[in-house]
């Protein structure tokens, strides 16, 4: 919690989420998310780190090589990030919030000036009604193209911003257990403490968007409780996903 008193969420949403499981980005699931963050603000005080810049290039370009090629991974996030936030500016400014863009990477949390850096000017943007969106720097960072869906980047900049919980958008109802995996509705499971049980339930699946899979999850969730931070899985595919979470009003997964 913060010194005005509102709680802070770190709300991680992946590829997946944005492009609601199709090849562009919708605009409907951002403002989805402006508007539950419009209806939340008074209470609570939103960091976001989204995923989707390569879904969004790939709306406007097809370029001259393969995708599959890790520059050309970054060449396309390069292009599509500028694209991306447009898309949040243009959604978020019609419900009178406000957006600020943070390139990230993994070896700014390893220097300990930078992440004094990091805190104090995502706390400025905060206390002036700012909403911070980070995505990983991927012109010079690759990490999280070739590996975890920015799940990893939202875990570090969760810890290292003091979150009260950590809300990871994938396109499952939390995880399931491994006996109902193929079941027509597959069981939630709905509390965990120990995260070396969750190991043995989750499969490794990855999504045809993101690169993350429940496994980059389970990894972003241990390094939130070493830092004591909640991490909620929750279905962002669905409507009002944060509110109703923070209702109790979804199946979701909550790593205490």
């Amino acid at each position: 919690m913060d010194k005005s008193g509102k709680k802070r969420i770190l709300l991680k949403i992946g590829s997946n989420t944005l492009t609601k499981e199709t090849n562009h980005i919708s605009r409907g699931k951002i403002e989805d998310i402006g508007m539950q963050i419009a209806a939340l603000k008074d209470k609570y005080e939103f960091v976001i780190v989204s995923s989707g810049a390569i879904a969004a290039a790939k709306q406007f370009v097809k370029l001259e090589s393969q995708d599959k090629e890790v520059f050309v991974k970054q060449a396309l996030a390069s292009i599509g990030q500028p694209h991306l936030m447009r898309i949040y500016q243009e959604n978020f400014s019609d419900l009178g919030l406000l957006i600020s863009q943070c390139l990230l990477s993994y070896s700014d949390f390893e220097k300990a000036q930078s992440k004094v850096n990091i805190v104090n000017t995502i706390n400025v943007l905060l206390k002036n009604n700012y909403i911070p969106i980070i995505n990983e720097n991927d012109t010079v960072a690759t990490d999280e193209i070739q590996f975890g869906d920015n799940d990893k980047l939202a875990a570090l900049t969760a810890v290292l911003l003091n979150a009260d919980i950590l809300i990871i958008a994938t396109n499952t109802n939390g995880i399931y257990t491994k006996a109902s995996i193929n079941n027509e509705i597959p069981e939630t499971i709905s509390i965990v403490t120990d995260l070396k049980v969750l190991e043995k339930e989750i499969g490794d699946s990855k999504s045809s968007h993101g690169t993350g899979g429940m496994q980059s999850k389970i990894e972003a969730a241990t390094i939130a409780k070493e830092g004591k931070i909640e991490t909620w899985i929750v279905n962002g595919l669905e409507d009002n996903f944060i509110l109703k979470a923070l209702k109790n009003e979804n199946r979701f997964t909550k790593i205490v």
